[in-house]
């Protein structure tokens, strides 16, 4: 059977060149006579693989030196209870932006630890749009928000200025696919599964200062400092999710870094939108000045003609269209490694299925 058109939200497509690399590599790692994923992570010939690719997502997102990158396990859930265990010390509160499922995943974990304060949302309206940026509070240990929101298809365009108060963001299903300052933040976090690697790895990047930090009630694997202190080895990580990992980030590099990435992903979002704008079937759900690059919801307005899309598309090879099952619809994840090719197939199919359904 030959390859689909993958557009699922997460565990995501990979580039080929990256499988296909990992194909070749599987039975012997560079002479080594075993696979990535039977190496001791003790030994150099993982160390180096851990090695470069720390280096590379330094290099890609231009990361300073005063900043620890982490490779934990848990995913981005995780993330939401450690950050408060970790950050919510001094004040024991922290403020958040409510803009879909996953920020109001991480506000119910803060609340376990402190208060959590949500100074703005869009729940009102079914998360359609990103509200405006509030007054920064007072006395507040930092301030959070997820920088795209997979389910709903929103993203913010311009960043809170939140002076001295670390800015917090979960870049999950956006890491590496638009050009970011990491210094304007204290932390970002990002589960691979859709941009970066397969499910297993969460990729974080914290301030040094804000290590350091959590109680001494707090357990050793809930600890930042355990992780920077052992090099994101306390344990055995998760070793051939993160070489995988190196591979994306070596493609992200060979075909222009994330410059060339953000280029390409502006114009296949421009492909997608443009056509949902002028169709008089498909419709997308988002305020258009907040839509997401990355995944795309949208809906025909009729649940039937709806599920029939989704079963013409699977058997056409556009796979994993369905829309979340809290909002229904469709959703487009178009994602680094769907090549633009992938996005104007879909719409050509789109096109066609409109045209006969009329």
């Amino acid at each position: 059977m030959s390859r689909v058109y993958n557009f699922s939200a997460g565990p995501s497509c990979l580039p080929e060149e990256v499988l296909q690399q990992a194909a070749a590599e599987m039975l012997d790692y560079k002479g080594t006579g075993m696979s990535v994923m039977e190496m001791s992570h003790r030994s150099k010939p993982y160390q180096a693989i851990i090695d470069e690719t720390e280096a590379l997502a330094r290099e890609l997102m231009g990361i300073p030196e005063n900043y620890k990158v982490l490779f934990l396990q848990g995913g981005a859930s995780l993330q939401f209870a450690m950050i408060p265990q970790n950050l919510m010390v001094n004040h024991k509160r922290a403020a958040f932006m409510n803009t879909g499922a996953w920020s109001d995943k991480a506000i119910k974990e803060a609340k376990k630890f402190g208060e959590a304060l949500v100074v703005a949302s869009s729940k009102e309206s079914t998360f359609n749009y990103i509200p405006e940026i509030p007054a920064i509070p007072e006395n507040i240990d930092y301030f959070y928000i997820c920088a795209n929101n997979t389910i709903y298809g929103t993203k913010f365009n311009e960043f809170p200025q939140t002076g001295n108060v670390p800015l917090i963001a979960d870049f999950s299903s956006c890491i590496m696919s638009e050009k970011v300052d990491v210094s304007k933040f204290g932390l970002i976090f990002a589960g691979a599964q859709k941009n970066l690697g397969p499910a297993g790895v969460c990729l974080v990047i914290i301030r040094d200062d804000l290590v350091g930090k959590a109680p001494e009630s707090t357990p050793t694997m809930m600890n930042y400092q355990t992780h920077v202190d052992n090099g994101s080895m306390f344990n055995t990580p998760p070793t051939y999710g993160i070489y995988i990992m190196g591979l994306v980030f070596q493609w992200i590099k060979k075909n222009g870094g994330i410059e060339a990435m953000e280029k390409r992903n502006r114009e296949k979002a421009a492909l997608l939108y443009d056509f949902l704008d002028s169709s008089s079937m498909f419709k997308g759900t988002v305020v258009a000045k907040d839509r997401s690059l990355m995944n795309v919801p949208f809906v025909t307005g009729n649940e039937e003609l709806d599920a029939a899309f989704i079963k013409e598309a699977t058997a056409a090879g556009f796979v994993n269209l369905k829309g979340h099952r809290s909002v229904g619809g469709m959703r487009a994840s178009i994602y680094n490694a769907m090549p633009t090719e992938g996005v104007r197939a879909l719409v050509d199919f789109m096109k066609a299925f409109e045209a006969k359904n009329k």
